[in-house]
C-alpha cells in the first residue's frame, strides 16, 4: 500500500514530540531533520523537501507554536497544511467545454504505465456524470493496445474509434472528431502511442495531433512505482509538448510516494487523479487534503463515504436498515453486503481509509478471495436456509459444506461470523449518516 513506510516514520516522529510536552527549538528542529530523511527515503525531489522543511520550521517556531498548550499538535497541524498545499491545496477537475460542445483530452505516457486501462476508466467516470464519450485508439504501434481499449471500452459502455489498417495515428484523431461530431459525442479521449523511454519521434508525433486537432487538455499518465523517475517524466512531457494535469497510477503498489508529494512543486502541473488497482472503477479524484491526512496516518473518511455513497442504493439501504433493526438481517442479505464491498475496492482499500486502521492491519493478510468462498458456501444453501439461517442444524451444514466443496468447520465458520456481524451490524446500524441526513446507510459484512 502506497506510503506505508512514509506514514510510519512521520507518526513516529510526531510520537515523539507529543511526548515530550513543552518543545523547544531543537527539539523541532531534530524532528525535521527526521522528517527531511524520512521524505527523501520516500523518493520526494530533494528541493521540494528541502523548501518544505523549512517553510514547516520557520512557521512552527516563529508563531508561538512552542508556547502553546499542545505545540506538538500545531507542529502536526503545520506539515499537514504545508503538505497539502505542496500537493496542490485544492482538488483539480479535467476541464469540460459546457454543454453539447465537444471536450477533446489527448492521454499521453509511457509504456506500462497504465494509460491505455486509464482511458477507458476516464470514459467510465463521465458516462456516469452524463457525458457522451468516445474513445479513440491512437496508439497503432503496441499490437494489444487496440483490442485492449475495444474491450474495456465495451465493460464501460463506450464507443471505441478504430481505423483498420491506419498507421497514421494523426488521420485517426482527425477521423475520430468528425466521427464524434456526427454521433453527437461530446468527450472524445485520444488514447496516444507510448515508448519504454521518451524519445524525438513520440514527442514530435504527439505535437502533430495537437496541430491537427483541436485538444482541449492533454493529460499525463505516469506510473507512480518509478518514484522521482516519474518527475523527470512529467517535467520532460511538459517541456517539450504541454501538459495540463497528471494521473498517477498504480498507487495501491508498494510505492515510496515520492511522485505524489513532488510533481506539483516541480512542474506546477496538478495531480487529477490516482489509480488505486487494475479494475476499472478503481480511480479516484485527488484531493491533496486528504491525501495528507492518509500519509500522515489520519485515514480519509471523506473518500470512504464516497465510495458507499456510489456503491450503495439508497431504498436498498433504507430496507437493510429496518431489517438491522428487527434482527431480520439474512444470508441474502449478507450477499448483498459483500457485493456492495467489492463495488467499493474490496475489504483492504476500505480499511485503509480508516484511521489507525492501516497500521494496525500492517502485517494482517485480508483475503479478498475470502468473499468468492463465502460466497460459494451461501450459494449451496436452499432459499429457506439463505432466508432463515436459524433453521440451518448440523445435517444441514454437512449438505451445505458437501455442496460448496469445502470442510465443515468452514461452514461453522461463517455461521458463526455471520451472527457477529449481524449483532454489530444491529449496534452500528444509526452511526452512518447518508444525504440528507438518513442514517444506517452503510453497512459492511467484515
Amino acid at each position: 500500500m502506497a506510503f506505508e513506510n512514509l506514514s510510519d516514520r512521520l507518526q513516529n516522529v510526531f510520537k515523539k514530540l507529543s511526548g515530550k510536552g513543552r518543545l523547544s527549538e531543537a527539539d523541532v528542529k531534530e524532528a525535521m531533520k527526521e522528517v527531511k530523511r524520512a521524505l527523501l527515503e520516500a523518493d520526494v525531489n530533494f528541493r521540494v523537501v528541502k523548501q518544505f522543511v523549512k517553510t514547516v520550521t520557520d512557521r512552527a517556531i516563529g508563531q508561538d507554536v512552542l508556547s502553546g498548550l499542545n505545540p506538538a499538535h500545531m507542529v502536526v497541524k503545520i506539515v499537514k497544511e504545508e503538505m497539502e498545499s505542496l500537493m496542490g491545496s485544492e482538488m483539480t477537475e479535467i476541464k469540460m467545454k459546457p454543454g453539447a460542445d465537444m471536450t477533446v483530452i489527448l492521454l499521453a505516457g509511457l509504456q506500462g504505465a497504465g494509460k491505455t486501462t486509464t482511458c477507458a476508466k476516464i470514459a467510465g467516470q463521465f458516462k456516469r456524470k452524463g457525458k457522451r464519450p468516445l474513445l479513440v485508439a491512437c496508439d497503432v504501434y503496441r499490437p494489444a493496445a487496440i483490442k485492449q481499449l475495444q474491450v474495456n471500452g465495451e465493460k464501460q459502455g463506450v464507443p471505441v474509434f478504430t481505423i483498420e489498417g491506419n498507421q497514421n495515428p494523426v488521420e485517426i484523431a482527425q477521423k475520430a472528431i468528425e466521427y464524434a461530431r456526427e454521433q453527437h459525442n461530446n468527450l472524445v479521449l485520444l488514447d496516444t502511442a507510448g515508448r519504454l523511454h521518451i524519445d524525438e519521434s513520440m514527442m514530435t508525433e504527439l505535437k502533430e495531433i495537437k496541430d491537427h486537432v483541436d485538444v482541449t487538455q492533454t493529460i499525463l499518465v505516469v506510473d507512480a512505482m518509478t518514484g522521482q523517475d516519474a518527475v523527470n517524466v512529467a517535467k520532460d512531457f511538459d517541456d517539450k509538448v504541454g501538459v495540463d494535469g497528471v494521473i498517477l497510477t498504480k498507487m495501491d503498489g508498494d510505492t515510496r510516494g515520492g511522485a505524489a508529494l513532488s510533481i506539483k512543486a516541480v512542474t506546477g502541473k496538478p495531480i487529477l487523479y490516482i489509480g488505486m488497482g487494475e479494475k476499472l472503477e478503481d480511480l479516484q479524484q485527488f484531493y491533496p487534503d486528504r491525501m495528507a491526512s492518509r500519509i500522515l496516518g489520519m485515514g480519509d473518511i471523506l473518500t470512504l463515504i464516497e465510495k458507499a455513497e456510489s456503491a450503495v442504493d439508497d431504498e436498498k439501504a433504507l430496507e437493510m436498515t429496518k431489517k438491522l433493526r428487527k434482527a431480520e438481517f439474512n444470508f441474502d442479505d449478507y450477499l448483498e453486503q459483500m457485493e456492495q464491498v467489492k463495488k467499493m475496492g474490496g475489504i483492504n482499500d476500505i480499511l485503509s481509509m480508516i484511521p489507525g486502521m492501516s497500521k494496525q492491519l500492517r502485517n494482517v493478510e485480508v483475503d479478498e478471495k475470502e468473499l468468492d468462498r463465502t460466497a460459494c458456501i451461501i450459494y449451496s444453501m436452499t432459499k429457506e436456509e439463505r432466508a432463515n439461517p436459524k433453521i440451518i442444524n448440523p445435517s444441514r451444514k454437512r449438505r451445505i459444506a458437501k455442496g460448496a466443496g469445502v470442510p465443515i468447520a468452514e461452514v461453522n465458520k461463517l455461521c458463526k461470523n455471520f451472527e457477529q456481524s449481524r449483532k454489530m451490524m444491529k449496534q452500528m446500524s444509526g452511526m452512518f449518516g447518508g444525504k440528507k441526513g438518513r442514517r444506517g446507510r452503510f453497512n459492511f459484512p467484515f
